[in-house]
């Protein structure tokens, strides 16, 4: 009976597996450092359990790893859980024209930081300041790499050492946790609440100005909604009374909108052209919510504060690069034609959708998932109010319709089923990620596009 030491004593050599043929092939294909690695990997593992070495196992094994560890870690899915704009899920889905000004430049060198026309060096935001003056009124504009270190930019360049006037009503708590307090903190800006979490009036922002104020700012709420007894101050009133100290205003408008969003059916946001109108001096909001682009925190405003925003060495620190500038040129001049802006952007057309049209394509692809859960589950059709998620329009729901699927075991055996669907479904080679509610999990077809990729994958890897 052979020992496990004479067990590892059989085991082939590292040299002598990369000269089998099947091996070489992988070698070629992926290279022989990585390959030889994993070989090693794998033999490291039958030592330690004494295992012999049947090649045609070796292999596999040693393929799937290759497989594995070579399978990009950020990858397409289908959001099906009714939130539009998800944070978790990347967002805004970029319009065509967006990829393909971002392949464009990613494929060699590229005017990024230089003048054409003079022949000498240029500034990296001049190729969307215009078209963001343009589309909004602004004097001037300048991007850095999220809405969060737009304000944090803000901040630091117009208030450090110095006191910033919020109302205690706009004190928001972002994604992670992260909370415009803090935000201010590492700006070494100095919080200054005024008025009370419900009613904030004009004369809190007044009394509480002092030879130590920097900026008065609003925040919007973007993702909570304060009901009930309430009062805030107009944007106007604000923006006079720090005009009268000779005091900046800036305003935080989160998710940002370049249009009016009722044309499309749906509510209003506040756009950086109405704040302009009420007097702010700057406003931060981001490039891939309701804008539709690319992740980017933009600033408009008046010239000589972008112009100070701009030489703060906090810049260079939370500039975006050459891709995210050229699909946010891209998406900015989709927004030169408006009445057409719906057919080519995706997260609009997504959000405008009407809820009809996906009652049908619901009802299209039922029995497709009848067929696939076979009998573990009751598939059945449920209208769904969804999300336009992502701290945009927080109390507001989309009306949608959904595949509902439902264990069919009783309620012990309920959830345990339920994981177990939603997992072959995330293990699809294009992940579906639905949503579990009330004993079910949901599957809102609202941001639907590649029908037949879902039909195709669904009966090739049926539910087993």
């Amino acid at each position: 009976m052979a020992t496990s030491s004479d067990v590892r004593r059989t085991l082939p050599s590292v040299d002598q597996i990369l000269n089998w043929p099947i091996i070489h092939e992988l070698t070629e294909l992926h290279g022989r450092t990585l390959t030889k690695q994993i070989i090693s990997d794998e033999l490291s593992r039958l030592r330690i359990n004494s295992d012999p070495c049947d090649p045609n196992q070796f292999v596999e094994h040693v393929q799937q790893q290759l497989h594995a560890l070579l399978a990009p870690s950020l990858r397409k899915v289908f959001n099906l859980t009714g939130t539009v704009l998800h944070t978790n899920l990347g967002r805004a889905p970029l319009p065509e024209e967006a990829i393909s000004a971002m392949c464009d430049v990613a494929r060699g060198a590229s005017n990024l930081e230089f003048d054409l026309a003079k022949g000498k060096r240029g500034d990296r935001d001049s190729h969307v300041e215009d078209w963001l003056c343009r589309l909004t009124g602004a004097e001037a504009a300048t991007v850095v790499n999220n809405n969060a270190a737009a304000v944090l930019l803000t901040l630091n360049t117009l208030a450090k050492g110095k006191d910033v006037l919020v109302s205690r009503g706009e004190l928001v708590e972002i994604g992670g946790a992260f909370r415009v307090p803090d935000i201010m903190r590492r700006a070494q800006a100095k919080l200054l609440e005024v008025g009370t979490t419900n009613r904030t009036h004009l004369r809190d922002y007044v009394e509480a100005i002092s030879p130590r104020t920097g900026l008065l700012m609003t925040i919007h709420a973007s993702n909570y909604a304060i009901q009930g007894f309430t009062a805030s101050v107009p944007e106007v009133q604000i923006a006079q009374a720090a005009h009268e100290q000779g005091l900046p205003y800036a305003i935080d408008l989160g998710s940002g909108s370049l249009i009016d969003m009722r044309h499309w059916g749906l509510p209003y946001e506040p756009t950086p052209m109405d704040s302009i109108a009420s007097g702010a001096d700057l406003i931060t909001f981001s490039g891939d919510k309701l804008l539709g682009g690319p992740q980017a925190g933009i600033i408009v405003g008046k010239r000589a504060l972008i112009d100070q925003l701009k030489k703060n060495p906090l810049k260079r620190a939370l500039r975006c690069d050459k891709l995210t500038l050229a699909a946010l040129e891209a998406v900015l001049k989709l927004y030169a034609q408006p009445e057409k802006l719906a057919e080519r952007l995706p997260s609009l057309r997504w959000l405008s959708r009407p809820q009809h049209d996906i009652r049908q394509q619901v009802n299209r692809l039922l029995p497709l998932f009848q067929a696939w859960a076979g009998d573990i589950a009751q598939i059945s059709t449920i209208d769904v109010m969804g999300q336009i998620g992502s701290g945009s329009l927080p109390v507001e729901r989309l009306p949608s319709s959904a595949i509902a699927l439902q264990p069919t075991s009783g309620k012990r055996g309920a959830n345990k089923q339920l994981q177990r669907l939603q997992n072959a479904l995330m293990k699809l080679p294009v992940p579906v990620i639905g949503r579990l509610h009330d004993g079910r999990l949901l599957l809102d077809l609202r941001c639907l596009d590649e029908e037949q990729l879902l039909i195709d994958q669904l009966q090739t890897r049926p539910f087993a």
